[in-house]
C-alpha cells in the first residue's frame, strides 16, 4: 500500500514526532465504553438505571455518593489500572521508540504509560482517570487514587462502596470529584504545568524542521486542542508532515494537502503494516 510506504518513509527521514492522540486510539486499543465490555462490567447499573454506554453514565445523578463511587472506581479501575485489551499503543511506542518524540492527548486512561512510554514526554491537556481533586476546588492540588479505587472494587456491594471509603478533601472537607476538564473547576496542578512547559519546548526546539505530526483517532468533539494546531504548525512549516489516521475521519484542508498523509482505517491495523 503506497499510503503505508509514504508513511514509512516520513517517520524515517523525520526530525521529530509528535502525536496527537484522542479517544479513537483508546478505542482501537480495546477500550471501548459500549457493547460487551460494557455490559460486562457495568450490567448491574444498566439493569437499573438503563444506562446506554460508559461516557454517560459519568454524568449521571446518582442520589448517594456511595452509589456514585461505585460507578466510578469501575469506570477508573477498568480503563485506568489495567492494561488495553490490543497491544495499540506498546506498537505505537514500537515506531516512535528510537526518535525524538513527544505525545500531546486529550484521553485520560494512563494507557501511554502503562505501554511505557517516557511520562516526561506526554502532556494530558484533559486530566487523569487516575487523580482526585477538591470539587470546589478549594487548592490548586490533586491526589492519586489507586489504592482508595482497588478498595472500592473490593467492597462494593449492591452498587454502593462502604461510606469511610467516600473520599472528601483534606482541606475542606467537600467531596473530592475527578479531575477531568469539564468545566472551569478543572484543576491544573504543578505536573500539568510542567508537562506543558515541557511540549512548548519541544515545539520551539524543532521549529522549521521534518516534523511530522501524527494525528491518531482525534474526533471533532476538542479539535482545538490537537487538530486545528496540528493544520496550523503544518502550514507554518514546508518540512512538516500531517499524518492523519482515523476509522472515519481522516482528511486534512485543502492548505496543507501537498503536505498530508491521511489514511482511514483502524489505527491497530495500520500500525502493524508500519512496523
Amino acid at each position: 500500500m503506497e499510503q503505508i510506504a509514504r508513511l514509512r518513509r516520513a517517520l524515517d527521514s523525520a526530525d521529530a514526532v509528535l502525536i496527537g492522540a484522542g479517544s479513537g486510539l483508546s478505542t482501537a486499543a480495546g477500550l471501548t465504553y459500549t457493547g460487551e465490555r460494557f455490559e460486562r462490567y457495568f450490567g448491574d447499573f444498566i439493569a437499573k438505571y438503563h444506562i446506554p454506554d460508559m461516557y454517560a453514565g459519568g454524568f449521571y445523578p446518582f442520589e448517594t455518593l456511595e452509589e456514585y463511587w461505585a460507578w466510578w472506581s469501575r469506570h477508573i479501575f477498568y480503563n485506568r489500572y489495567v492494561d488495553a485489551p490490543l497491544p495499540v499503543y506498546r506498537d505505537l511506542l514500537a515506531l516512535v521508540r528510537d526518535q525524538d518524540y513527544f505525545v500531546l492527548t486529550t484521553n485520560v486512561d494512563h494507557q501511554f504509560q502503562r505501554a511505557g512510554f517516557d511520562k516526561k514526554r506526554l502532556f494530558y491537556t484533559q486530566g487523569d482517570y487516575g487523580l482526585w481533586q477538591c470539587m470546589q476546588p478549594c487548592h490548586n492540588k490533586t491526589y492519586d487514587n489507586e489504592q482508595t479505587v482497588r478498595h472500592m472494587i473490593e467492597e462494593q456491594r449492591d452498587m454502593r462502596v462502604p461510606t469511610e471509603l467516600v473520599p472528601h478533601c483534606p482541606v475542606c472537607g467537600r467531596p473530592m470529584t475527578m479531575n477531568l476538564r469539564a468545566d472551569d473547576t478543572f484543576v491544573e496542578d504543578e505536573g500539568w504545568h510542567a508537562a506543558a512547559g515541557r511540549y512548548a519546548d519541544f515545539l520551539r526546539r524543532h521549529e522549521g524542521l521534518r516534523v511530522v505530526f501524527l494525528e491518531l483517532g482525534v474526533g471533532g468533539n476538542t479539535p482545538g486542542i490537537i487538530k486545528y494546531p496540528f493544520w496550523r504548525m503544518t502550514r507554518d512549516n514546508p518540512q512538516a508532515t500531517y499524518v492523519c489516521i482515523n476509522a472515519g475521519e481522516a482528511f486534512a484542508p485543502r492548505e496543507i494537502s501537498k503536505q498530508s498523509l491521511c489514511i482511514q482505517g483502524d489505527i491497530g491495523e495500520v500500525l502493524q503494516r508500519i512496523q
